[in-house]
C-alpha cells in the first residue's frame, strides 16, 4: 500500500478539523457530558472511523480494509480497559465534572503525539530488522501474562516519575482556576490541578502505548493504517469515558479478553518472523481474516459473561438483603 504524501496531509488536517469542531461544539462552555451527548458523539467517532475505512477498503483493496478495522477495533477495545484508569486519575485529583473533557481532550492530544513518535520508530525498525518482530511478539505475551496474573490492577492511583517531576518543578495551587493550566499568585508563577492531570492522563496513556503499538503492528506494518487506527480509536476515547461510565467496572472478563487478544497477535508476530526467515511451513499462517474473527470472538464473549456476571451479582445483591 503506497501513500502519497497529499493523503498524509488531508487525513492529519481532516483528524485536526474533528477535533476543533469538538472543541468548538463541545468544549467551548464547560459543562459535565451527559450520557446521551457522549452516546451521539461515540456514534459520530465511529461513524467517522467507518467510513474512512470503507474508503480504504474501496480505492486500497479489501486487504487494508479488513487491516485497519482489525486494527481499529483492538486499539479502541485495549482502550476501554484503560478508562478505568483514567477513571481514578480523575477521582485522586477531584477533576470537577464540567472540566473532565477537556482533561481527556487535551491529554490524549499529547499521547496521539508521542504515540506518533512511537509508531514512527517502530516502522523504521521494522523495515530495517526482522528481529523486531519477535520483540513485539515477547512484549504482548508477557503483557498478556500479567494481566491474567492480575497485575496492574490497583484501585489508587500512583503518580508516575513525570508527574511527580512537575509536581517537584513547580510548586502546585490548591483548586483549579477553571481550565486555566498556569496562573500567578503573590509574583510567583504556579501550574493548577488541572495542567497536573493532563500530564497524568498523558503520561498514564503513553504507558499503554507499550502493548498498543506492538499490537497493531502485528496487524498491519502500514505506518498510516497504525497512525489512523490509533488515532481514530483515541479520539473517540473521551466521549466512551462518559458513555460507559460505571459500566466499566462491570466488564470483569474483559482484561481476560485482552490477554487472549494479545497472547494471539503475539503469537501471530512471531510466526511472521519465522516466515521472514523461512523456519515455519506455508500453512502456518494467521491471515487477516483469522484475526479479525479471533478478535471480535474473544471480545463479544468476554463482554457477554462479564454483563451476565455483573447481572448474576446485582440480583444476588438483592436477594440477600
Amino acid at each position: 500500500m503506497t501513500v502519497p504524501l497529499w493523503l498524509w496531509f488531508a487525513t492529519v488536517g481532516g483528524l485536526l478539523a474533528l477535533i476543533a469542531i469538538d472543541l468548538v461544539i463541545v468544549d467551548h462552555k464547560p459543562h459535565e457530558v451527559t450520557t446521551g451527548e457522549a452516546a451521539r458523539w461515540v456514534i459520530f467517532y465511529v461513524a467517522c472511523a467507518v467510513l474512512f475505512g470503507a474508503g480504504i477498503w474501496f480505492f486500497a483493496g479489501h486487504d487494508p480494509g479488513v487491516q485497519f478495522f482489525t486494527g481499529y477495533i483492538t486499539e479502541y477495545s485495549l482502550s476501554v480497559d484503560n478508562l478505568f484508569i483514567f477513571m481514578i486519575i480523575m477521582t485522586s485529583f477531584k477533576v470537577p465534572a464540567i472540566h473532565q473533557h477537556r482533561v481527556l481532550l487535551v491529554g490524549i492530544l499529547l499521547a496521539l503525539g508521542m504515540r506518533s513518535v512511537f509508531i514512527a520508530v517502530g516502522a523504521a525498525l521494522i523495515n530495517q530488522f526482522v528481529w523486531v518482530f519477535f520483540v513485539f511478539g515477547a512484549v504482548l505475551v508477557w503483557t498478556a501474562i500479567s494481566m491474567l496474573r492480575g497485575n496492574g490492577d490497583e484501585e489508587e492511583y500512583q503518580e508516575n516519575a513525570l508527574t511527580r517531576w512537575v509536581r517537584k518543578l513547580y510548586p502546585v495551587t490548591d483548586d483549579y482556576r477553571g481550565h486555566k493550566y498556569l496562573v500567578k499568585e503573590g509574583g510567583k508563577r504556579k501550574i493548577t490541578p488541572m495542567l497536573l492531570v493532563i500530564v497524568a492522563i498523558g503520561s498514564a496513556d503513553l504507558l499503554f502505548a507499550v502493548d498498543s503499538i506492538p499490537a497493531i503492528f502485528g496487524i498491519t506494518q502500514e505506518a498510516f493504517l497504525v497512525f489512523t487506527a490509533n488515532a481514530f480509536a483515541l479520539m473517540g476515547l473521551r466521549q466512551l469515558y462518559f458513555l460507559l461510565g460505571g459500566l466499566v467496572t462491570k466488564l470483569v472478563y474483559l482484561s481476560y479478553g485482552l490477554a487472549v487478544i494479545l497472547a494471539f497477535i503475539g503469537a501471530k508476530l512471531v510466526v511472521h518472523a519465522l516466515h521472514e526467515y523461512h523456519l515455519a511451513p506455508d500453512w502456518l499462517d494467521i491471515n487477516n481474516w483469522m484475526s479479525l474473527g479471533v478478535i471480535v470472538v474473544v471480545l463479544t464473549v468476554t463482554t457477554v459473561l462479564s454483563l451476565a456476571k455483573a447481572k448474576r451479582d446485582e440480583r444476588r445483591a438483592v436477594e440477600a438483603k
